[in-house]
């Protein structure tokens, strides 16, 4: 039972991660804000990258929050993980 909840929490985080870094990739490219896969990833991601940019100093036109909350995840991940196991 613990194996298949953290299988499920794995994929989760796993999924969470890929919109991040997609988030990532369109904002590096040329993609239409208005298209509805921009919005959803843009909706699903800012409430965690937002806190994070308000929190950490800027660094140039680089924008180092997604990093952040990659590493923040990355790390509830492993703790939640432990503690079902």
């Amino acid at each position: 039972m613990g194996s298949a909840v953290a299988q499920v929490i794995s994929l989760v985080f796993n999924i969470f991660m890929l919109l991040i870094i997609g988030r990532t990739l369109l904002s590096w490219m040329n993609f239409d804000p208005y298209h509805p896969v921009s919005q959803f990833i843009y909706r699903a991601t800012e409430p965690f990258l937002e806190p994070v940019r308000r929190v950490m100093p800027s660094v140039g036109m680089f924008d180092l929050s997604p990093i952040v909350v990659i590493i923040i995840a990355s790390v509830l991940e492993s703790v939640i993980i432990q503690l079902i196991r």
